[in-house]
């Protein structure tokens, strides 16, 4: 049975969080509210977690997890990035963006797509998921909380706990999310690619879709 949390959406009760925390180092997966949507989250180190987080969305390990991160402080130990594709992350973070960058060897390859090394990374601009964050001290391994074999992610907490209470070990109840997934962009190859259009602006990027 999933534990339910209801904190605060701009002053999030830190006693709270703090046991969602521990849930996590207990290699827990918990659904957190984001600047997009719900979203599924566990310890970065934690393989059991990180298996389990698939089985629940219905992915297999070609699907690009992502690292939420509490700022650009900790890009460096996890993504191998240059001057400019620093600059356009930077024009971006906190948002509700997911960055496509060379993964450095600090990453599992668990976590890390299997043939190309890269990873997934955001700075999520949700003062919950901040202090989550900050609580947790490093970064957390997340994917969009979409149901398997639906195409929109959920946003109320309610249902998640009703549907997923036996899969998860806790829901973190801040109230309602955007539906709209992150925009993902592809920083790899050159020129940064829109890989898909969601909530954050494109023109705030200086991108064109």
């Amino acid at each position: 049975m999933a534990q339910y949390f209801v904190v605060h959406p701009e002053n999030p009760q830190a006693r709270l969080l703090k046991q969602a925390v521990q849930i996590l180092q207990q290699g827990g997966v918990i659904a957190i509210p984001t600047d997009s949507s719900y979203a599924l989250v566990c310890h970065l180190d934690d393989k059991g977690a990180v298996d389990a987080m698939r089985r629940i969305r219905g992915i297999d390990d070609k699907h690009q997890l992502t690292l939420l991160c509490r700022d650009l402080s900790e890009l460096a130990t996890y993504a191998c990035v240059d001057n400019r594709q620093y600059r356009l992350l930077k024009s971006a973070t906190p948002g509700a963006y997911t960055f496509i960058l060379d993964a450095t060897k600090e990453v599992p390859r668990r976590v890390s797509h299997p043939s190309r090394r890269t990873v997934g990374l955001r700075v999520p601009d949700h003062v919950v998921t901040q202090a989550l964050l900050e609580l947790h001290a490093q970064p957390l391994l997340s994917t969009t909380l979409i149901p398997p074999g639906e195409s929109e992610p959920l946003n109320d907490p309610h249902e998640i706990r009703d549907r997923f209470e036996k899969q998860i070990q806790a829901v973190i109840d801040a109230g309602a999310c955007s539906m709209l997934p992150t925009t993902v962009v592809d920083c790899t190859d050159g020129e940064p690619r829109v890989l898909r259009q969601g909530k954050g602006e494109l023109s705030r990027l200086g991108l064109m879709a």
